[in-house]
């Protein structure tokens, strides 16, 4: 989803923090990397990468004509800079061939996002370490709330992160951690957001009314691949003012309805 403190040089810090503290550094290295080209608008030079990242440029180097070897990444040597290559789609084709989910979510998103003029996301939940958006339906002709397959957030954030919270099995030690380094516009405190949590709890669903952007709601539901184990979530987001225009309650119940549907199928799966 379009952020505006995506701008922020933050998530360019996350990435150089989790190379400095990785028990695999050269793994490490290689994704954050990858993970820097993709957010890139334009290839980059050696030097802009290594910078980013804090890593040595020779060290920097070596990575990138490791991944250039392997077709991940390209080269031009006009320009002598590095931009992703089609290499990465492969191992994207993989999972997803193997994620039923997505097969089965996207028809979901149209249909919803088409009724309600929002724009609905599919996304994965990766334990507490973050949400992968995997599945888009643009909506919303009021103002362009755009989001992109492969966007990565924190696991506790916004509306998504209530239901990760809520259903996940989780201490308050490891939440408070965890939702200590979080960013909101209007943040609540620990104990507000543990409410909010038990609430989504009793409902089945979570809502984020401008607190993590003003002016924005978000509506998460839980998706089961297998029961007691939260898998995916559905997420609406629009402007707070269309959303109630349009019947937020109603959007809430479709959502629900829709999550039981893809819960019972991905959970019939494994039986």
């Amino acid at each position: 989803m379009t952020d505006p403190r995506r701008n922020s040089p933050r998530p360019v810090r996350d990435l150089a923090t989790a190379v400095q503290t990785s028990k695999a550094p050269a793994i490490s290295r290689a994704a954050a990397v990858l993970r820097l080209l993709g957010k890139s608008d334009v290839p980059l030079g050696v030097q802009s990468i290594a910078r980013e990242l804090g890593l040595v440029p020779s060290t920097c180097l070596y990575v990138l004509r490791a991944l250039v070897a392997e077709e991940f990444v390209a080269f031009d040597p006009n320009t002598k800079r590095y931009a992703l290559e089609a290499g990465v789609l492969t191992l994207a084709r993989h999972w997803l061939r193997r994620n039923r989910f997505n097969d089965l979510v996207q028809p979901v998103l149209n249909r919803i996002g088409h009724a309600f003029d929002a724009t609905i996301l599919g996304v994965q939940v990766v334990g507490l370490d973050h949400i992968i958006v995997v599945a888009v339906s643009q909506s919303g002709q009021d103002i362009e709330l755009s989001a992109q397959v492969g966007s990565r957030f924190p696991a506790l954030i916004s509306a998504t992160g209530r239901c990760v919270a809520a259903f996940g099995g989780y201490s308050d030690t490891e939440l408070e951690t965890r939702f200590a380094a979080l960013r909101w516009d209007q943040p609540p405190t620990f104990d507000e957001w543990k409410a909010q949590v038990a609430q989504t709890r009793r409902r089945g669903f979570a809502i984020d009314a401008g607190q993590y952007i003003a002016g924005i709601t978000l509506v998460a539901v839980p998706v089961w691949k297998i029961r007691g184990r939260l898998a995916h979530a559905l997420v609406a987001i629009g402007i707070s003012s269309v959303m109630k225009r349009n019947g937020l309650p109603e959007l809430q119940e479709a959502l629900l309805s829709a999550a039981d549907t893809l819960s019972n199928q991905l959970c019939g799966e494994q039986s």
